[in-house]
């Protein structure tokens, strides 16, 4: 009877884990270790000879990669931002909360192997649970493809996982005003003001979607979309700042000169 338990403990993580692999974007050359950073403590402690070990050693790692790629990624992406915002901003991204929404997007807790007790208490739908698990996946990633890639791969995943939701925790935290900062250059370069105008309208009343663009004289600078008609212009405004950025940092590799 125990036997006949434990197989359906452990069916989750063995039937989902693939579909977890497929939707994070990465595949294993070394499964075991996905199936480690599914594992929950209370299944281990409920089933020590399946699961010898648990995912807490991998969520610690797991923690300081997070921190290490999200750091990496925001000093890239803004380059105008000071040390304190950059700081406020990487400690939104990886918050329990955010950590938690985007593991509920994987449908994580549907594979997360824990014991009946956990599992009667709702420990799959656990915010911190969620988060934990994770990160965890996020070390068993880095572990798998440290020897070829380093930290590439890992980042690759991260990326698509956290990085759409950079623009609206800036916006929430008010650390950064896209349309003010391409405003400032406008004037700075071009001693003119852009403008915005939304080109596309659509969705449900409670569910719209806009689309705006941003111009300076005639030239269309950059679009964005949004579920209001500032994030939208605000989304165009970072478009078009990206856009600047990477011009000017292609003439300073072709003229040697820093822009």
């Amino acid at each position: 009877m125990s036997k006949g338990r434990s197989h359906s403990a452990q069916q989750p993580a063995a039937a989902g884990s693939h579909g977890l692999a497929s939707k994070i974007g990465y595949t294993f050359r070394d499964p075991t270790l996905l199936t480690l950073a599914l594992t929950h403590k209370s299944f281990a402690n409920e089933h020590p000879g399946e699961a010898p070990a648990h995912n807490e050693r991998l969520e610690f790692l797991g923690d300081a990669v997070l921190d290490l790629v999200v750091s990496d990624m925001l000093f890239e992406r803004f380059p105008d931002l000071a040390e304190g915002d950059l700081s406020k901003l990487r400690a939104s991204l990886v918050t329990e909360s955010t950590l938690a929404e985007v593991a509920r997007g994987l449908e994580l807790g549907a594979v997360i192997r824990m014991g009946r007790g956990e599992a009667a208490t709702g420990g799959n739908a656990k915010a911190s649970l969620l988060a934990d698990a994770l990160e965890a996946v996020t070390a068993a990633i880095y572990l798998d493809s440290r020897a070829e890639r380093g930290l590439m791969a890992v980042r690759e995943v991260i990326e698509r996982l956290i990085g759409p939701r950079t623009d609206q925790v800036l916006e929430a935290a008010a650390l950064f005003d896209f349309k003010t900062g391409l405003q400032e250059w406008a004037q700075k370069r071009y001693k003119e003001p852009v403008r915005y105008r939304i080109v596309f309208e659509g969705g449900p009343e409670h569910e719209k979607t806009f689309e705006a663009a941003v111009f300076l004289r005639d030239q269309e600078l950059g679009r964005g979309r949004g579920r209001s008609k500032k994030q939208a212009e605000q989304a165009a405004a970072r478009v078009a700042l990206e856009g600047i950025r990477s011009s000017r940092a292609v003439k300073a590799s072709e003229t040697g000169v820093t822009p």
